[in-house]
C-alpha cells in the first residue's frame, strides 16, 4: 500500500500528465529507435530521464558516441533525472524548460518519449496558446479540443533531422478522435513509414487512458499512403516489431480504428456498401443529441413526484426515462412506457409550456433555492427552467454501450433527453424504418461496424455521437424493402428472445436473413465477421483491467 506521501506524489505528477513507461515498452522503443544508427536522441518532456537510460543501456559498443538530450519542464524532477544518470555514469544534457518554448533545430536523428497526457479542460489558458502556437509554427493547426500530446507530437517532428525516427507513447485518441485528424494526416505526409503498436490490454495500471506505441521513420522522406499496424497482448509480448499489417485510409485524415478489424472483414463491408447492400444510418434519416436539461436528476421527475408536487398536464412531457436500459428490445411502446411509469421511473420532464402554475412557479422556486439555475446550459436560456426539446424521434439510439448501439422504435410516441440519441427518418423511408430497421440492424456486421465508427473508453464503453451514428453500416432501404417478408417473419421471435435476455440468438436468427440472404455470405464469410465483432468486443473488455506487471 503507498504511504500518503508517495499518494500526494503520484497525484501531483498525475495533475502535470506524468506517467512512468513500463520497463519492457522503454526498452522495446529504445532498441528500435537505434536501429537507424542516431548520432542524436532527444527525450522531451524526460520526467526522471528514463528512456534516455534506456538508449544509453540499448547502444553497447556506442556508448558514448551519441549525445543524449533532454527537456523537462518540472525541476525537482530535473535534479532526479540528473541524479539517475550520473550514479550510472550516463553524460546526458537535461536542461529544465517548456518544451513548447524551445524552438526546434532540425539536428535530432531520434525523438523518444512519453510525452505528457493532460486532458483539454485542464490544459487551458497560456498554456493552452503556447502549445497551439508551437503546433502552428510546425504547420499544423490544431482546434481548441486538442489535448497537450497532440500539439507535442507536432512541435517534436521540428526537432527532427532528415530521415529521423519519431518513438512515443501516445493515448489511443490518436486513433479516433476529430481533433487528431491533422495529426494523423501529418504523420503520412512526412514520414515515410508510420508504425503503430496497440494492446488488448492496458499498459498502465494508474490511467485509464487505453495507450498505443507510435513509431515513425523516414522524416521528411514522405508522403506515405498506409501505415503498418502490429498488435501485442500487452508489453511483455513486444519483440520484433515485424512486417504488421498494411492499412490504407481513405484520406489521410480519417481515423485509424477500422484498422483493428481483419481485412477479410473489412473487405466484406466494404463490398457490401460498394453494391448498395448496406448504407450508412443517414440514409435513413438523422440522428441527434436528445434534450440538455443541465440537471435531468431535477428536470425529470416519476409520476409519483408529479401527483405530490400537483403539476398539472400541460406542465409534464413523457419521455423515455434516463438512461438505456429500457432501450433493448424492438420497440418501446404504450404498455411498455407504462410499465417504466408504474415502476417509479423518471418518465416525466418538468416543461412548461406556459406560464407555470402556482405549482410549477413553487418547483421552480425551490429549484433557485438549490442553485439548479446557476448550471450552464440553465443559466444561459431565458427562463432557465424551459428545456428546448426537439419533435419526438421516430427511433430511438443507445449511446453508452457495453455491447453494441441499440435502434429501437418509439411507438410511445415520448421525447428524449441526452442520455439516448434520437433518430428521425425521412418521410418515404418512414413507416418501413420504424416497422424493421431495428430488427434488420440487429446483425453482426452492424455491430462489427459499431466498434469502427465509435470511440472505446474507460471501462470498455463503446460510446457513439449523433455523427458517429451517422456513419453506422446497416443494411439499406433498397435491401429491407426487398426482404421485408422473411424480416417480419422472424419479429415475433426475435422479439421473445430479446425481452427472454436472448440476445446472442436473436441475432443470429437476423444474420441468416441480414449476412446470409442478404449478401449471399456463406458459413466461412459469417464466421469471419462474427470472429472479428468478438476480437473487436474482447479487446474492449481487456482494455477495462488494470494490468499487474
Amino acid at each position: 500500500m503507498l504511504s500518503k506521501e508517495q499518494k500526494e506524489q503520484a497525484s501531483a505528477r498525475h495533475a502535470r500528465g506524468a506517467y512512468f513507461t513500463p520497463e519492457p515498452v522503454a526498452t522495446f522503443m529504445a532498441q528500435w529507435a537505434l536501429e537507424g544508427q542516431p548520432a542524436r536522441v532527444l527525450e522531451p518532456s524526460c520526467g526522471d530521464a528514463q528512456f534516455l537510460e534506456a538508449v544509453h543501456r540499448e547502444l553497447g559498443e556506442r556508448q558514448g558516441q551519441v549525445h543524449l538530450h533532454g527537456y523537462e519542464l518540472h525541476a525537482p524532477t530535473v535534479a532526479q533525472a540528473h541524479d539517475r544518470l550520473s550514479s550510472q555514469g550516463i553524460n546526458a544534457q537535461i536542461n529544465q524548460a517548456n518544451f513548447f518554448d524551445i524552438a526546434g533545430n532540425a539536428d535530432m536523428d531520434v525523438v523518444i518519449g512519453n510525452p505528457p497526457y493532460v486532458r483539454y479542460q485542464l490544459h487551458r489558458g497560456a498554456d493552452r496558446q503556447r502549445s497551439r502556437l508551437a503546433a502552428k509554427n510546425a504547420g499544423v493547426e490544431l482546434n481548441e479540443l486538442a489535448s497537450i500530446w497532440a500539439a507535442f507530437v507536432v512541435h517534436a517532428t521540428s526537432f527532427l533531422a532528415n530521415g529521423g525516427r519519431m518513438a512515443l507513447v501516445l493515448p489511443a485518441e490518436l486513433m479516433f478522435v476529430n481533433y487528431a485528424g491533422v495529426v494523423r494526416a501529418m504523420l503520412l505526409e512526412r514520414f515515410a513509414t508510420v508504425h503503430l503498436a496497440v494492446f488488448e490490454e492496458r499498459l498502465f495500471a494508474d490511467a485509464q487512458e487505453e495507450v498505443v506505441l507510435l513509431l515513425a521513420e523516414g522524416y521528411g522522406q514522405g508522403p506515405s499512403d498506409h501505415f503498418r499496424l502490429h498488435q501485442f497482448r500487452n508489453a511483455h509480448d513486444l519483440a520484433q516489431l515485424g512486417s504488421g499489417t498494411r492499412h490504407v485510409p481513405q484520406r489521410a485524415a480519417d481515423r485509424w480504428t477500422g484498422s483493428l478489424v481483419g481485412l477479410e472483414a473489412q473487405g466484406i463491408l466494404a463490398s457490401a456498401t460498394a453494391q448498395g447492400q448496406f448504407a450508412t444510418l443517414n440514409s435513413w434519416g438523422e440522428t441527434s443529441l436528445g434534450a440538455v436539461t443541465g440537471n435531468n436528476k431535477w428536470f425529470t421527475l416519476n409520476a409519483d413526484k408529479v401527483q405530490e408536487l400537483g403539476l398539472e398536464e400541460t406542465e409534464v412531457i413523457r419521455i423515455s426515462p434516463p438512461g438505456s436500459r429500457h432501450l433493448r428490445g424492438l420497440e418501446l411502446d404504450s404498455h411498455g412506457w407504462e410499465h417504466l411509469r408504474d415502476q417509479g421511473a423518471a418518465t416525466y420532464l418538468f416543461r412548461p409550456a406556459g406560464a407555470p402554475s402556482p405549482a410549477g412557479e413553487h418547483l421552480v422556486a425551490s429549484g433557485e433555492l438549490a442553485n439548479v439555475d446557476q448550471a450552464y446550459k440553465c443559466r444561459v436560456r431565458s427562463p432557465w427552467w424551459r428545456v428546448p426539446i426537439l419533435s419526438v424521434p421516430d427511433l430511438f439510439m443507445t449511446y453508452m454501450n457495453a455491447d453494441t448501439p441499440r435502434l429501437t422504435s418509439n411507438e410511445a410516441g415520448v421525447h428524449h433527453i441526452n442520455s439516448i440519441h434520437g433518430v428521425y427518418l425521412g418521410a418515404d423511408v418512414r413507416e418501413l424504418g420504424r416497422e424493421l430497421l431495428p430488427l434488420a440492424s440487429l446483425n453482426t456486421l452492424t455491430m462489427l461496424g459499431a466498434e469502427m465508427v465509435g470511440r472505446s473508453y474507460g471501462g470498455g464503453i463503446l460510446k457513439v455521437e449523433p455523427r458517429e451514428a451517422d456513419a453506422l453500416p446497416v443494411p439499406s432501404i433498397a435491401m429491407v424493402q426487398h426482404y421485408a417478408t422473411p424480416l417480419r417473419a422472424i419479429k415475433s421471435e426475435v422479439r421473445a428472445l430479446l425481452v427472454a435476455g436472448a440476445k446472442q440468438e436473436a441475432t443470429e436468427m437476423v444474420d441468416e436473413i441480414v449476412l446470409e440472404q442478404m449478401l449471399s455470405l456463406d458459413k466461412a464469410a459469417v464466421a469471419t465477421i462474427r470472429a472479428a465483432r468478438t476480437n473487436m468486443l474482447e479487446r474492449r473488455a481487456a482494455r477495462s483491467k488494470a494490468v499487474k506487471g
